[in-house]
């Protein structure tokens, strides 16, 4: 299941990200990477004890956490820190699928990884998000504020940037549903609940499919 979050950012957060990012000191962004992607990976990121970083998660997390389409679509259990990185011309991720289990001391299943667009994709040429799935290759390019989510088992590359610079934040979940066949199914489910709830509250098969949804997710939660 591959979805667009749209809108996760407005004009003022971009506006005040892009300030953020003007004096962030980025780092080598291999020094991130576990063993198999540190040989594919060439690109920046912010080092994680930069102070700039809590102001960064104040404006992107909060609103990505409150967006109700990530909110349907990921199930949320945990969310990790994201990471903000730079592709400049030249730089690239090659294809590399993500670590099952990330963090420190507070591990985490990498159920689903989610990129956030920082800049617009005017600002740069290439740099384009390619995820393998079974309907083939899916090429993400989103305009600034907007994201994608998608299963964190997917091989996924990040293309040359040829000119100007790329500027994403990153991160994962750990969904509450851990399989992601079960996801997509509520997911779907969830859609038609809300439109039901909307505009036939009152219709028994409006609330058959509210109860179905809610205990489907109550039966099929890790939590």
């Amino acid at each position: 299941m591959l979805i667009q979050l749209k809108q996760v950012l407005g004009t003022q957060q971009l506006t005040a990200i892009a300030e953020l990012l003007k004096k962030a000191q980025f780092i080598d962004g291999k020094l991130s990477a576990g063993d198999v992607a540190a040989m594919v990976k060439n690109n920046q990121e912010l080092a994680m004890n930069d102070p700039l970083t809590q102001q960064l998660n104040a404006l992107v997390m909060t609103n990505l956490l409150r967006h109700k389409t990530y909110q349907r679509a990921a199930l949320p259990l945990r969310i990790a820190s994201p990471f903000y990185a730079c592709y400049e011309t030249g730089m690239e991720y090659g294809e590399h699928i993500d670590d099952p289990i990330m963090g420190g001391q507070d591990k985490y299943r990498s159920d689903i990884a989610i990129t956030i667009f920082l800049n617009s994709p005017e600002e740069y040429e290439g740099g384009e998000l390619v995820i393998q799935t079974p309907l083939g290759e899916q090429v993400i390019k989103y305009p600034a504020g907007d994201a994608v989510l998608y299963p964190a088992s997917s091989r996924h590359r990040v293309a040359q940037v040829t000119q100007g610079k790329r500027q994403v934040a990153v991160t994962w979940v750990q969904s509450s549903v851990r399989d992601a066949e079960k996801r997509e199914l509520l997911y779907q489910l969830s859609c038609a609940r809300e439109k039901l709830l909307r505009k036939q509250p009152t219709e028994t098969y409006t609330k058959q499919v509210d109860s179905a949804y809610i205990n489907l997710v109550r039966r099929w939660s890790d939590v």
